[in-house]
């Protein structure tokens, strides 16, 4: 290594590589669903799951096999073969880890790695194009791939205590980009001047710059600030607000709109700890707002205390979506819930982690309940021509029930500048 890996560091220094025991605990609990779905090994190469498994995220594969199996657990890497090695934990990293073999000797490794089937892929992250790629350098082994996207999607539903304080970490700062919009924004302030505000506060606390999705073609920005009418205009985002965007290309997030006196903003901002995503809303408005909008928040608060109860007592997700939704109707927002007609989404929470929109969702379909150590936002929202409101927290399942990881009670639902 002729380069300084001192400096692969967080704020003065401090050692931001996951800790080995983490991925230790990650590539057990892997071998062990795939023991148990009959499956020989998995080869990963998308990011987010190498970076879960590895501890860092290198142009690579990393090949796991199933417990009991005799495969090696070993990462090829392309590049940086050095940084991998540093990321993963030095010479106590978990795994074995190699400059990445030429493709056409790909088949070789696996089978020198105890590989005698075809290993499974990630059909849903990778693309077809690379699927067909890889399954072409595999046709000498035993079987077809088969898709491990579930397994992999399930196994990191359930954050571990080191998680927990990353998200928990990622909500405390989420906090101040909040602050920080409240001690810049009002009247006459464009809603993308406040955004850069909040950016500011984000990347001096290690923001890298990027969220990941898993729903294609999904992109996001994280600081959505709808001021008055903004709240209105639909997108091609799946949510409740979309904002206005910075242009066509950009079209989500904070706009060139004004605040202007008594109309409600709603700020929803997203920030990455370490990779761990906390989501969460407030409102705004320069001057008072109306009674109307006020009995619209409380509204909101009173469907998401009934939202978080019912995730918290383990119901399914799909029956705390319907008790919520059939909630909002009672109260008279059916055609305003998340989006007005057409352009509604169908949700009231999604849960996050490594990815904004991980699983399950309250929402139709999610026949399973958030399970302990599942982490979601919950974000029930109205909107109407002239603006939005709602609310949002980033909540974890622990056994006792439903705990905040964001502000909770600490920041107020609504903030007058």
């Amino acid at each position: 290594m002729n380069w300084d890996a001192g400096r692969l560091s967080g704020p003065d220094g401090e050692d931001w590589r996951v800790p080995v025991s983490e991925l230790e605990a990650r590539q057990v609990r892997l071998s062990e669903a795939l023991s148990e779905a009959g499956h020989e090994s998995v080869l990963i190469d998308d990011p987010v799951e190498l970076y879960w498994l590895t501890g860092g995220r290198q142009s690579s594969i990393l090949l796991v096999g199933a417990e009991n199996s005799s495969i090696e657990t070993v990462h090829w890497v392309r590049r940086s073969l050095d940084r991998a090695k540093f990321e993963a934990g030095g010479d106590d990293a978990p795994h074995q880890i190699f400059a990445q073999p030429r493709m056409s000797g790909l088949e070789d490794a696996l089978r020198e790695a105890g590989c005698t089937k075809a290993p499974g892929m990630l059909a849903g992250k990778v693309p077809s194009s690379r699927w067909g790629f890889l399954s072409g350098r595999l046709s000498g082994l035993k079987g077809n791939s088969p898709d491990c996207t579930g397994i992999m999607f399930s196994l990191r539903e359930t954050k571990s205590e080191w998680e927990i304080e990353m998200l928990a970490e990622s909500g405390r700062i989420n906090q101040m980009m909040f602050e920080s919009i409240r001690d810049t924004g009002g009247a006459g302030k464009t809603e993308i001047e406040m955004a850069a505000a909040a950016d500011e506060i984000s990347r001096a606390s290690g923001f890298g710059g990027r969220i990941r999705m898993r729903t294609w073609p999904m992109d996001c920005d994280r600081v959505v600030i709808a001021a008055g009418r903004s709240g209105a205009v639909p997108s091609y985002f799946d949510s409740g607000v979309a904002g206005l965007g910075a242009s066509p290309i950009a079209s989500l997030g904070a706009g060139f709109a004004k605040v202007v006196e008594g109309e409600p903003v709603l700020v929803d901002i997203v920030h990455v700890h370490r990779g761990y995503v906390s989501d969460c809303t407030r409102i705004f408005s320069a001057g008072p707002l109306s009674t109307q909008w006020h009995e619209r928040l409380e509204d909101m608060v009173q469907i998401r205390d009934s939202l978080v109860s019912n995730l918290g007592r383990g119901e399914d997700c799909s029956v705390v979506w319907e008790k919520g939704s059939q909630m909002a109707a009672q109260m008279g927002y059916e055609e305003h819930l998340m989006g007005m007609v057409p352009d509604q989404a169908k949700f009231l929470g999604h849960s996050v982690g490594l990815e904004l929109d991980e699983s399950p969702v309250i929402a139709r379909g999610f026949d399973r309940a958030l399970g302990i150590g599942g982490t979601m936002a919950v974000e029930p929202k109205v909107i109407y021509p002239d603006g939005a409101i709602g609310t949002e927290d980033t909540w974890f399942r622990s056994k006792d029930g439903m705990e905040c990881l964001t502000m909770g009670d600490s920041f107020p639902m609504f903030t007058e500048w």
